[in-house]
């Protein structure tokens, strides 16, 4: 069996044409096999959807119960026969529920990761590398100038920042799902116990960590419905990003925008948003995790996608591995 014969590229998604379902299809499709709940990857009108049991509850949150006549959840670890194929999920470090989908036929293992860290991270899974023939990897970062620092660091400065500015309200821009929960699970590992504020958009999903025992300690919605801009003074809210551009974030008390994104590293994107304080936190690998990853998976061959293609793909061919870049479209690059 070749590659392309278990797993192929097409204009609706990855297909696998002797079980019939597409990973992460970018359009309504009968069978969905779904890696995380991001809607670039986790979209609603499926028919069937197969994900981990917190994927499809994110997906229920996101888009009302109804997002796919048929669902049913993976066990992590658990093989699941699909018309002849076995098809495995395992943990991959992006966010609550991630995983990547192992597919296997007469003897020809691919691995799609879907996203994927290996950065420790409290609110979710490690990844497990798993040996294959084929890897699929993202390469969101796939530059050798993209090196994430230490998370912890990044959040201490958001806290001396605090202790410097006393009197200003901290913004703290970060995508809803996975990124402001992070955010705010490193903040009390580093010891921050007062309240954190939140917007709107995130209490539903802030809640369902906090129901599956991820510690992110007293959250409030951020509101001035009871009082006035002075009572956030020196607090922190966690916000997402588009909240900067919107009335609410000038409502506050000299508000100081941070924005916690892998690519706050480009400090020309950071001047672009206006952000005074920017942190460099992603959910997605960085240049040495992914050239790691792909070695200790022992690939004889990578698909590259979503990003950075290129030069992964020549790093690739240097270390004698076969690469392609599989152009699927509908992915963002990051949307922190």
């Amino acid at each position: 069996m070749q590659p392309s014969d278990l797993l192929k590229p097409m204009p609706e998604g990855l297909y696998c044409p002797p079980g019939d379902f597409f990973i992460d299809p970018a359009v309504p499709v009968h069978s969905a096999l779904i890696t995380h709940g991001h809607s670039d990857h986790a979209r609603s009108g499926h028919h069937s959807v197969l994900a981990t049991a917190e994927t499809l509850d994110i997906m229920a949150l996101r888009y009302g119960d109804g997002f796919a006549a048929r669902r049913q959840a993976a066990k992590l670890g658990s093989p699941i026969d699909i018309n002849g194929v076995k098809v495995t999920f395992l943990p991959a470090g992006h966010v609550l529920g991630s995983a990547q989908i192992v597919v296997e036929k007469n003897g020809m293992r691919i691995v799609a990761s879907g996203d994927y860290k290996r950065m420790a991270d409290a609110t979710c899974l490690p990844f497990e590398p798993v040996r294959c023939d084929v890897f699929i990897t993202e390469a969101t970062f796939g530059l050798p100038v993209f090196r994430h620092p230490d998370d912890h660091e990044e959040i201490r400065r958001l806290m001396h920042s605090l202790r410097q500015f006393p009197d200003r309200t901290h913004l703290v821009g970060a995508y809803a799902l996975g990124k402001a929960q992070r955010v705010i699970s490193l903040l009390r590992q580093n010891g921050y116990d007062r309240t954190i504020y939140i917007h709107g958009a995130l209490e539903k999903l802030s809640s369902y960590y906090q129901a599956h025992g991820i510690a992110l300690g007293t959250l409030f919605p951020a509101t001035l419905e009871t009082g006035n801009k002075d009572d956030f003074a020196g607090e922190i809210i966690v916000c997402p990003p588009s909240a900067f551009s919107d009335r609410w974030a000038r409502r506050f008390s000299e508000p100081m925008a941070c924005f916690a994104s892998g690519w706050m590293q480009i400090r020309q994107r950071a001047k672009q948003r206006g952000v005074e304080l920017p942190l460099i936190l992603s959910d997605h690998s960085d240049w040495d995790a992914l050239t790691q990853t792909i070695l200790e998976t022992e690939a004889s061959e990578v698909w590259v996608t979503h990003g950075r293609e290129e030069a992964l793909v020549r790093w690739c061919e240097l270390n004698q591995i076969a690469a392609q870049p599989l152009h699927l479209v509908g992915f963002e690059e990051e949307a922190e």
